[in-house]
């Protein structure tokens, strides 16, 4: 039976709490949060458990083996960084980090001390996503060519990070998992209004070699929600739209020949149009935090490392801080290679 700990009551905390004490594996120790009304809900939900405005009593508990961070992204390197030296297990909610210096300390630390860090980059743990890895790691839709997400709503206003932090890291994880590639340079712009202190609006462009290309549309301020992902081939490309109920993949047999009698002369290039047919894979219905707390505790119990690992924390980290910086640049690039 591993211990839990949970840190953060929020928005997010409640779900974590939920999915882990319904699994027979593990239970719920404790759990910390700073505002006494969240501490009363918690405290009716999960009775024969601590509640605590003090984090320390769960580092400092022989009973908790995993800890489960769902803070605002500020703490979330000072907590991981005190569970680990504690000896803990630490399952941090996205983004692992401000910045990828506190990433790579972050991973460093758990290194020596031999402790799991795991992201909770739910999203990987999804039938659909699932999915779409078997389909790209088929070569079924040949050389990736571009990706293009969407995630907006008329949303959460964060106060400590801006719209990028709050909604990238879920279309960047999932392309990192899919494709396992680094991009090459990262642009970004973003706006405030209304007198807001970050950005509630941005778009956010990624180059990688061999001329794949990523875009991302990101805001708080759409009247309709939207999480649509699309992957552009050269044999097929895939819809991925996550608020669909029964069809959430797409695979479209459609795509573009190139002809030309002489490479060298535009006037000759003709475009043909393939157009074959629509597949919507069956999906894996089971929730995926359900499923990646599962696999969570069996990293735990069994040492092994987690799907999205700190390494993976840290790769989405890493383009963050290099949009935010090109953000303050006004939109400029920022290479990674050179960073």
């Amino acid at each position: 039976m591993i211990g839990i700990g949970l840190i953060g009551y929020g928005y997010w905390g409640p779900n974590l709490a939920r999915v882990f004490s319904a699994l027979p594996a593990c239970r719920i120790v404790g759990i910390c949060d700073l505002r006494e009304d969240r501490r009363g809900r918690a405290a009716q939900s999960y009775r024969d458990s601590i509640v605590t405005s003090d984090y320390k009593q769960l580092l400092d508990s022989p009973e908790v083996q995993l800890i489960l961070i769902a803070t605002p992204v500020q703490f979330h390197y000072p907590l991981a960084k005190k569970s680990i030296l504690a000896g803990k297990d630490v399952l941090v909610e996205k983004p692992l980090a401000r910045t990828s210096a506190e990433a790579e300390e972050i991973i460093r630390i758990a290194r020596e001390s031999r402790r799991i860090v795991a992201v909770d980059h739910t999203f990987l743990y999804s039938g659909a996503v699932e999915t779409m890895k078997g389909i790209l790691d088929s070569g079924e839709l040949g050389e990736i060519r571009y990706i293009d997400c969407v995630r907006v709503n008329l949303g959460i206003f964060q106060h400590d990070v801006n719209v990028i932090y709050d909604l990238a890291p879920h279309d960047l994880s999932i392309i990192d998992y899919l494709i396992r590639r680094d991009p090459v340079t990262v642009q970004a712009m973003g706006i405030r209004h209304e007198n807001h202190n970050v950005e509630h609006l941005a778009y956010m462009h990624l180059e990688y070699e061999d001329d794949l290309i990523a875009h991302f549309h990101l805001n708080w301020l759409a009247p309709v929600k939207i999480r649509r992902t699309l992957i552009g081939g050269t044999k097929k490309m895939i819809v991925y739209d996550d608020l669909e109920q029964s069809e959430k993949i797409k695979v479209y047999d459609k795509g573009i020949v190139i002809r030309s009698d002489d490479q060298d002369s535009l006037n000759r290039v003709r475009i043909d149009y393939r157009t074959g047919d629509m597949v919507a894979p069956r999906l894996e219905s089971r929730e995926p935090l359900e499923v990646e707390a599962e696999h969570i505790l069996s990293c735990v119990r069994n040492r092994t490392r987690p799907r999205a690992d700190g390494e993976a924390g840290f790769r989405v980290t890493r383009i963050l801080e290099a949009a935010q910086r090109s953000i303050q640049r006004g939109g400029a690039p920022v290479s990674l290679e050179s960073d």
